[in-house]
């Protein structure tokens, strides 16, 4: 069995340093694969240098609801430079955040709406933040043309009306530890209405602790909970939601197969 984390950030604070030791302690629970998530310069560029240092980790880049409002041409520029690395697969985290509102709203719709036609003229897949969001998030990805570049709404915490209303955009959805979570009883509904072909699942490392480790800082590895938890949602074997969303994140991000 292999296991993809499809959204991780092993570019943070708890794990540098300690890089190697976490990816062995992934691979001893079958996760083979890791996408190293971006979210500013320091973690876009400490996401490029992991990707160039390990195999089996992949870069994404961009800027996240947080820092929006430090976006601009320059930064865009790293951006785009920083795509063109041979690993780096997609633009992400971007999006929108109106619980911590760490930067003006109407900031962050232009900067999420400017990284997205980044995408679009690179061609490339982003991996996309909503939180408390949805209504103006669904807005600017419906005028986006997302579905032909691809993307992943990453921790997706929506109801099964709003999972339809995205898959029907082209997106993929991405499950974390808070599938595993009791009262998450939104998820567990879209979860088990999510087709195989359009899931991923993640950890966010070092946050979204799945059971039975919550509580406790989250670490690459832990995937292999988050696959157990959705297996035991949809009714089906561990292997078959491994192999699933190995494949899915593969084909959307855009890797090939050694």
């Amino acid at each position: 069995m292999e296991i993809f984390d499809a959204h991780t950030h092993l570019n943070d604070e708890p794990f540098r340093g300690q890089e190697s030791v976490y990816l062995q302690r992934a691979r001893d629970l079958d996760v083979t694969m890791i996408s190293c998530c971006g979210q500013d310069p320091d973690f876009n560029r400490r996401a490029v240098a992991l990707s160039k240092q390990f195999d089996n980790v992949y870069a994404m880049v961009g800027f996240c609801p947080d820092v929006a409002k430090d976006y601009d041409q320059a930064a865009e520029d790293e951006i785009a430079q920083q795509c063109a690395e041979a690993k780096t697969v997609a633009i992400g985290e971007i999006g929108l955040d109106y619980y911590w509102d760490e930067s003006p709203r109407d900031v962050q719709r232009r900067v999420f709406a400017r990284q997205l036609d980044l995408a679009h003229s690179l061609h490339i897949p982003v991996s996309i933040h909503t939180r408390d969001a949805f209504d103006d998030t669904y807005k600017i990805l419906r005028d986006s043309q997302v579905g032909e570049y691809g993307g992943i709404l990453h921790n997706f915490n929506g109801d099964p009306d709003w999972l339809t209303k995205f898959l029907d955009l082209g997106l993929t959805v991405s499950y974390s530890g808070v599938a595993s979570f009791t009262k998450a009883t939104d998820v567990h509904a879209s979860v088990k209405q999510t087709p195989l072909d359009r899931m991923v699942i993640e950890t966010d490392a070092p946050y979204l602790t799945p059971k039975p480790y919550r509580g406790k800082q989250n670490e690459p590895g832990y995937v292999r909970y988050v696959a157990e938890a959705v297996a035991k949602l949809k009714d089906l074997p561990v292997e078959t939601i491994a192999q699933a969303t190995y494949q899915n994140a593969m084909r959307i991000y855009g890797i090939k197969a050694d």
